[in-house]
């Protein structure tokens, strides 16, 4: 017997040390999140391993999976109470120790073990944590699995047996480098900034460059856990400012920026000036579709207009589908359509064979924009970059918004602009030309620019993008008219950034 989780609990209470503590938002559409010590406890973690093993079954699978953590002050411990009740569930247990999450990802193919669970607070800030789950590689769960996760745990419907097992892997982190850098090196001699604010990528990332043929020039590289210089995010515009500066300073041509659990990179070019991860995907696909006849890519509803607009990709015969924001949902749209990548805004790309198996790599992604670099050996990042279409986009902004009525609130946004289209409405001063509504809503208007509003999957924030082909005026006025929308609702708070 173990007992039901409480939603709440008193630190430094003897309620809190002898009962587990389980908040039910925590349980996200497609990994778990949660604010330790306020939100689960260690016993809470517990319970959520021995609610894993029981979903294994349930789903049909082997009970064997994969384990590691990230680097937090934590994470060890948060794993360790994990592995106790995965244990109890019955599983065997194969743990790789500090890890990026992709390298859990490979562990499933190296190693033959057919589920997954990393610890993990990606790019959230510290006191975050969380685990990234899967029982079918290269997937990871998506809102089926999770709310059956989430009904099993909070109500303790345990299905515990005997027979568990563990076996740590020593040393596994040097297969994962070896599979990454087993390729012929670049030919093309390139000066690399290698940024990891700190976080786990910092321990493998250099190596896996210099491996390749790169000059590399770490920043950040060294493993602090209380990241003192800013939060590995290369979405953030505070990362991004330190690689630019690294950039400059040292002439380099490319800079490189990986994210607190490895599965995400952001990209500066030669002239200091980042790429958003949505055209550093068209970049990526450009060069793919030239290698590969009648290339299928997915992207994201957060992602640029270009992957349907560029004229180097419909003369290459690329076709891009649109899809939910969100790994797991990516991961497996990627897989299902057989596309040769899937890329998101955020920075998660999913290479399919012959470059990936699937599975979001930011150090994968990185080798890939190394390898288009090798066979442009005319030109600089920025003149791949500046060869693109222009258009201004906005980076990722996100106003918060309670995760009990974030959803609620989109709801009411998408049937807003519903109501608008079918009145013939206008927004910025334009008709809506289309709206897409997989996730949240993308509202484009008659001169192709574009807002998205949607509900952030793992923190208690809304997501704001906004994009034009035409200027930045037209940006602004998207956004204007998108977040007067939101500003009708007193629920949504302030912006994390803005334009």
């Amino acid at each position: 017997m173990f007992p039901k989780p409480k939603s709440a609990l008193t630190p430094n209470t003897y309620a809190y040390e002898s009962e587990p503590m389980v908040k039910a938002t925590g349980f996200r559409e497609y990994d778990a999140r949660w604010l330790f010590s306020k939100e689960i406890n260690l016993m809470g973690i517990q319970a959520l391993g021995m609610g894993l093993g029981t979903l294994i079954t349930e789903l049909g699978q082997k009970q064997e999976i994969v384990t590691g953590h990230d680097f937090r002050g934590y994470s060890a411990s948060i794993k360790y109470a994990l592995i106790s009740g995965l244990l109890a569930s019955g599983c065997k247990v194969h743990d790789i120790g500090l890890a990026v999450t992709p390298m859990a990802y490979f562990a499933q193919f190296e190693l033959d073990v057919p589920c997954v669970a990393m610890v993990t607070a990606s790019h959230n800030d510290n006191g975050w944590t969380g685990v990234k789950m899967g029982a079918n590689r290269p997937l990871t769960f998506g809102p089926d699995e999770m709310n059956r996760l989430k009904e099993i745990v909070l109500n303790a419907d345990f299905k515990n047996k005997v027979g568990g097992s563990y076996q740590f892997h020593e040393n596994f982190p040097d297969r994962y480098i070896a599979d990454l850098t087993n390729r012929p090196k670049l030919k093309r001699k390139l000066k690399v900034v290698v940024a990891c604010g700190n976080g786990t990528a910092g321990a493998f990332a250099p190596k896996v460059m210099e491996a390749i043929g790169c000059e590399v020039i770490p920043l950040d590289t060294e493993l602090d856990h209380t990241f003192p210089k800013y939060n590995p995010n290369p979405e953030d515009m505070e990362m991004l400012h330190a690689i630019r500066d690294a950039v400059l300073e040292h002439k380099a041509d490319v800079g490189l920026g990986f994210d607190g659990d490895g599965d995400r990179c952001g990209v500066v070019d030669d002239t200091g000036e980042e790429i958003f991860a949505d055209k550093v995907g068209v970049l990526l696909a450009r060069d793919m579709s030239a290698l590969h006849k009648d290339a299928q890519f997915v992207v994201d509803v957060k992602s640029t207009g270009l992957f349907v607009t560029d004229p180097v990709l419909i003369k290459q015969g690329a076709k891009a589908t649109y899809w939910k924001t969100g790994h797991s949902y990516m991961k497996r749209r990627t897989n299902e359509l057989k596309a040769l990548a899937g890329f998101e805004k955020s920075g998660h790309f999913f290479f399919n064979a012959p470059v990936g198996r699937g599975y979001d790599d930011g150090l994968i992604s990185a080798i890939a924009i190394c390898e288009m670099l090798d066979r442009a050996p005319g030109k600089k990042m920025s003149d791949l970059k500046n060869a693109l279409p222009k258009t201004w986009s906005s980076p990722t902004m996100s106003p918060h918004c309670a995760d009990e009525t974030k959803y609620g609130i989109v709801e009411q946004v998408v049937k807003h602009f519903e109501d608008a289209k079918a009145k013939g409405a206008k927004v910025a001063g334009q008709a809506i030309r289309d709206l897409v509504t997989v996730n949240g809503v993308r509202v484009t208007v008659e001169d192709g620019s574009w807002g998205l509003v949607r509900a952030s999957s793992n923190k208690p924030e809304l997501v704001v993008v906004v994009e034009s082909p035409v200027s930045e005026q037209r940006m602004r006025d998207l956004f204007e008219a998108m977040d007067s929308v939101l500003r009708t609702h007193p629920e949504v708070g302030e912006y994390n950034q803005k334009i």
